[in-house]
């Protein structure tokens, strides 16, 4: 097998993102990620009535080595003497694009601030269930709102920061290092619940989450701040975009949240909007600022693509620059 250089790394990266902005997620049948879903949901289907905190490890450990031989595969493919460069540029492309989602990270907060436009509740009440963990039965619309805005900035994290760091940290290896972060990922939202029946079953699965989003969920405040600051040199009409206090938000309120990792996301993102962002009886955010509205829903998606566009350009840039070291 070919080893790539940092460059091949790179263009690989930025091709995956042009596959995921201009044609979104494949189909299923051949979407990696529902692959390790299924994976995932036999292993919790065949899990024992009892020890199921040691399944919960097996069950995870098991997930992340098929993952990983997958990512190798691909890689020895991609790589293998004979399989045309440009084909294997997409082949690697394209198993690393599932592992990350810009466009499906947007799209659901446009489709739901269409019917928020249009004063459809039942209709957003119905959607947004599978976006957020609460009960949407009763919530206003500033709160659905608010739902939005923080499912969309945690997600940042999940969804697309997190694998793109782990590709770019584990080099030559980094398809293998991204799939294994999606294993967990995938694990996470599957079984990684404090409820039963999966409360000592998703127990190792949630805290591998837990640890492997620590560092990104942190480095997001960054990038956050970038996209506001940028967004700022282009004023515009309604609320104005706050880029030093989305750090502020984050360092008062990041530990704020259950989850050690999603309060710092969301934070920036209540404090670069200025908009206080609630999950009743459970935490708030930015509590000096005033409430959400809908069109802060638009304002989001459009911090949050460029704080992405930020993510994968800081990363190329590292891709190639220690690359430039390692092969001196």
């Amino acid at each position: 097998m070919i080893i790539p250089d940092s460059g091949h790394l790179a263009l690989v990266l930025l091709l995956a993102a042009v596959i995921d902005i201009v044609f979104g997620e494949p189909p299923a049948a051949i979407h990696p990620v529902v692959w390790i879903g299924k994976l995932i949901s036999f292993l919790k289907n065949a899990a024992p009535k009892t020890h199921r905190k040691i399944y919960g490890v097996a069950m995870a450990l098991c997930c992340v080595f098929f993952v990983s031989l997958l990512g190798y595969s691909v890689l020895y493919v991609a790589n293998f003497p004979g399989v045309p460069g440009v084909l294997g540029l997409f082949i690697e492309a394209y198993f690393l694009k599932a592992t990350f989602a810009i466009n499906c990270l947007l799209s659901p907060a446009r489709k739901i601030y269409k019917h928020l436009e249009e004063n459809q509740l039942v209709k957003v009440r119905e959607l947004l269930p599978i976006y957020v963990s609460r009960n949407t039965s009763k919530l206003t619309k500033t709160q659905m709102s608010s739902a939005v805005i923080e499912s969309v900035s945690e997600n940042y994290v999940d969804g697309v920061l997190s694998p793109i760091f782990y590709y770019a940290l584990f080099g030559e290896l980094g398809l293998v290092a991204a799939y294994a972060f999606k294993a967990i990922s995938t694990l996470d939202s599957m079984v990684g619940y404090k409820t039963e029946p999966y409360r000592e079953l998703g127990y190792f699965s949630a805290k591998s989450d837990d640890v492997l989003n620590w560092i990104p969920a942190r480095i997001s405040v960054i990038f956050i701040l970038a996209a506001a600051f940028t967004i700022s040199l282009f004023p515009k009409n309604g609320r104005k975009i706050n880029p030093l206090d989305s750090v502020k938000a984050a360092l008062e309120d990041g530990m704020k949240t259950p989850s050690p990792n999603s309060g710092y996301p969301m934070a920036a993102t209540a404090g670069a909007l200025g908009v206080k962002l609630e999950k009743p009886d459970t935490y708030v955010l930015g509590a000096s600022y005033p409430p959400t509205e809908v069109k802060d829903i638009k304002r989001v998606s459009q911090l949050i693509a460029i704080a992405s566009g930020f993510s994968l350009v800081a990363f190329v840039a590292v891709i190639q620059i220690t690359g430039i070291y390692l092969y001196l």
